[in-house]
């Protein structure tokens, strides 16, 4: 996939701005721009110039002056990609932008692809695979929980983990080719009870990973609440409420609500997506069926349910009868429920059964006048636990989810084979294909395919 081609692309967002950035990177970046940058200094030479110096001066086609820029230069192997770099700071416009960059082509760069940039720097030992993936979901941080995730990441975190396991396993499996090298002499170099005890450590910090990922997901994307209860409760009311802004229609009439409503907000650094639901109810009304329907998926789909109750008409009883028909429809055991017991407003006593409402995790909210709206973020962020964000590696890459997996089912098959006692030769084939998918996580072994899906989902200029 590698080439010596010298590329460049627009490396701030498209459209107009104040500044815009152009990044070049190839063995002829310094003698493309050289010919299309005239330096303030007449005795500045970018091919000739020390590496991280900025130059002021005039990006020229042929006599015609283009635009007055700042050209920072980077010198393999102290670049982002490892490779000779420029980055050109030119004005905003869009005009300009596409002058720079038809200029540049004109010369002989050529335009970069998704992601090129990112994986000439994989290609050229900056950073692994994963460090790589963490470079685009840094972009895409919209709150402090996915930033911190992703820049961890990208540090090294969690690849460092996965080494660490991969070469402590790459230890015994070479000793246990060596033995099959000598099988006629019955020989054995791998200690097997050494061998049990680091497929238990293997085990252990591959399962924490693994059951790491429910959370490192949602906190990547967003945390799914879903606010369900019957029709004319306040849902809609709450989401605006929440939200701060009028998202939900909201009406007396029961039923307004007919498809699920999404928006997002960050609560404490955590990115929470609120889903307004259908009222749930019995309906011969084939539109208001399909949406409440679509409520129980949406119930199925959520990490923390909203469930909201009209405190003035709503019994205890009522209240735990629903709570065990959500069960019913839940194969997920592990929500983490939240009663909001709306229209305090409109109270004219304390409830009956006010003391056994306390057993569940309630707050009293008017979604209405606002008031108490503070108690239920306070109980979604606490919900999240975000000690968990603080004590632990977190994975929250599909791709690494899916290698760990396959990892752990090869790590379990070493071991059945060991208290099996199974020749040397199966085990050492369990051993290399745990070693494979730890290795695909890092890109210590990967396919033109696989990096081709990872790196087009990349911007342009990354």
């Amino acid at each position: 996939m590698y080439n010596n081609d010298t590329i460049c692309a627009l490396a701030t967002g498209s459209g107009i701005s104040a500044i815009a950035v152009i990044r070049i990177s190839g063995e002829n970046a310094f003698t493309i721009c050289d010919k299309m940058f005239s330096p303030k200094r007449k005795d500045v030479k970018l091919s000739e110039s020390k590496s991280h110096r900025i130059y002021f001066g005039v990006i020229k086609n042929e006599n015609d002056i283009i635009d007055e820029v700042l050209v920072s230069v980077f010198k393999a192997p102290h670049s982002y990609t490892g490779e000779d770099s420029i980055e050109i700071s030119c004005h905003g416009s869009v005009f300009i932008q596409q002058k720079i960059i038809e200029l540049l082509i004109n010369n002989g760069a050529r335009h970069a692809t998704a992601g090129e940039f990112t994986m000439r720097a994989f290609l050229g030992g900056k950073f692994d695979l994963s460090q790589a993936e963490a470079v685009a979901d840094l972009i895409a941080s919209h709150s402090t929980t996915s930033h911190s995730l992703a820049l961890d990441q990208m540090r090294g975190g969690f690849s460092t983990i996965i080494k660490q396991l991969r070469q402590q396993l790459l230890n015994f499996a070479s000793l246990i080719e060596l033995e099959l090298d000598f099988s006629e002499e019955d020989v054995e170099f791998a200690n097997r009870n050494d061998l049990i005890i680091l497929l238990d450590k293997i085990n252990t910090e591959v399962n924490k990973l693994i059951n790491s990922f429910s959370l490192g997901n949602v906190l990547k994307h967003g945390i799914p609440v879903a606010i369900i209860g019957k029709p004319n409760v306040g849902k809609s009311t709450l989401l605006n409420a929440l939200l701060n802004e009028e998202r939900a229609i909201v009406s007396d009439i029961p039923g307004t609500t007919r498809d699920t409503i999404e928006d997002t907000i960050a609560i404490d650094g955590i990115t929470f997506r609120f889903i307004d639901t259908a009222g749930l109810r019995a309906s011969n009304d084939e539109i208001e069926s399909i949406g409440i329907e679509r409520t129980y998926q949406k119930i199925e789909q959520a990490t923390i349910i909203l469930y909201v109750v009209d405190i003035n008409n709503t019994s205890f009883e009522e209240i735990k009868e629903s709570l065990k028909d959500f069960e019913h429809h839940i194969q997920n055991n592990n929500k983490h429920f939240i009663i909001v017991a709306n229209k305090t407003d409109q109270m004219i006593e304390s409830p009956k059964h006010l003391k056994e409402l306390f057993d569940f995790d309630i707050v009293f909210v008017s979604a209405k006048r606002k008031e108490n709206i503070n108690l239920i973020t306070d109980s979604l962020v606490k919900s999240v636990v975000k000690s968990d964000l603080n004590d632990q590696t977190l994975v929250s890459n599909v791709r690494h989810y899916d290698a760990l997996v396959k990892t752990l089912e090869a790590v379990k098959s070493v071991e059945a084979a060991i208290a099996n006692n199974i020749s040397g030769d199966l085990i050492a084939i369990d051993l290399r294909t745990a070693l494979h998918h730890l290795g695909e996580i890092t890109g210590e072994i990967t396919n033109d395919e696989i990096l081709h899906n990872i790196f087009s989902s990349f911007c342009i200029g990354k």
